[in-house]
């Protein structure tokens, strides 16, 4: 799940929620686990800033018949960088700004009433909960957390936020096409069959993990948080997904990527937010199931700096996660077949168990 839970949430979903087990789970999962750790846990140093290294933005006009064009310019931002934004991706620009309102309305609710939500296996909401092998300090911000079959007792109502859960759940499926779409790229170069991360993330299965995240950063005083090292909006990390779709606003930056090669000497790059481009990054689940072709970077949100802006921010997050019964296996088998809910608590329980 994309470092995205508490400690709570993994106590819980050891005790009361154990997913069908992998093919040949227990069988190097917890090692490959652990490398990851290692590598987040050496990510929390301020490094420095590149000004020379592309994000592409990538075209999805006329999918059905570009797609294999589409397909080699995803596969070469993705292998190069790990991450990359698209345009013209089918999802209205109205319909974006409208998501952005109705976090909007949910965040400007008082604590107390958001409390009534609490998160519970990756679904609802927290606040400064998440705290990362990278910093060791609570991200700077809150969430809501939307996991369709989790969601009992977590929606508010309609007397509390009208249109809340019918809007909410509208952009979610959108952002599900748009994955599919992007994925089906993937699996096109990896010589899988069109449809196979559809059926991979299948949303009519109860054992569907993709989850659509809203986050708030909160604002900062010129004085509250400058100078102050290790305090990140969000600290370094890589996500736990197979792929992240996140929309950002205008105006509200402090999103960095960091491409493997450039892990030692911490050489970080800005993504600049613009209301009409989805940027995407690859997530620890298809580098697995791309047997490491397809990296997964890591990436943070900064604090602005005295002269930027430093009221909220707001970005929208949709991870496409593998279905618990899911099977991830690469083409050349490199590791073990684990399913999807395996994969997901292992990495969360070493996550949490180390640090």
């Amino acid at each position: 799940m994309n470092r995205h839970q508490t400690l709570e949430q993994t106590s819980e979903q050891a005790a009361g929620h154990t997913p069908a087990p992998s093919p040949s789970a227990g069988q190097g999962a917890d090692a490959y686990s652990l490398v990851e750790l290692e590598k987040e846990s050496r990510m929390g140093a301020m490094g420095h800033e590149s000004l020379s290294r592309e994000v592409r933005r990538i075209d999805l006009s006329d999918f059905d018949s570009r797609k294999e064009e589409i397909a080699e310019q995803l596969w070469n931002a993705a292998t190069e960088i790990g991450f990359f934004q698209v345009y013209n991706h089918g999802i209205p620009l109205e319909q974006v700004r409208g998501a952005f309102v109705l976090a909007d309305r949910f965040f400007a609710q008082p604590e107390a009433v958001k409390a009534q939500w609490p998160l519970k296996r990756n679904a609802g909401w927290e606040s400064r909960a998440q705290v990362r092998p990278s910093t060791r300090t609570p991200d700077q911000k809150e969430s809501y957390q939307v996991t369709l079959p989790r969601m009992e007792g977590l929606w508010p109502s309609e007397q509390e936020l009208p249109g809340f859960k019918d809007g909410v759940l509208a952009f979610e499926s959108a952002c599900w096409h748009v994955g599919m779409r992007i994925l089906s790229c993937f699996a096109y170069k990896l010589g899988f069959a069109p449809d196979f991360f559809d059926k991979a993330h299948d949303p009519a299965s109860p054992g569907y993990q993709s989850t659509l995240r809203m986050l708030h950063y909160f604002g900062v005083d010129a004085g509250s948080l400058q100078g102050q090292p290790g305090i990140w909006r969000a600290g370094a990390h890589t996500d736990f997904d197979t792929l992240t779709l996140l929309f950002q606003r205008q105006g509200q930056g402090g999103l960095q990527v960091l491409p493997g090669k450039e892990m030692e000497s911490q050489e970080w790059t800005s993504v600049e937010p613009a209301d009409d481009v989805i940027t995407c990054n690859i997530g620890d689940m298809l580098m697995r199931w791309s047997d490491d072709v397809l990296p997964s970077n890591f990436h943070r949100v900064r604090c602005p700096r005295a002269d930027e802006y430093l009221g909220p921010r707001y970005s929208i997050a949709f991870f496409c996660q593998a279905n618990e019964e899911a099977v991830i296996e690469g083409p050349q088998k490199k590791y073990p077949p684990i399913t999807g809910g395996d994969y997901l608590r292992e990495r969360i329980m070493a996550n949490f168990t180390k640090y």
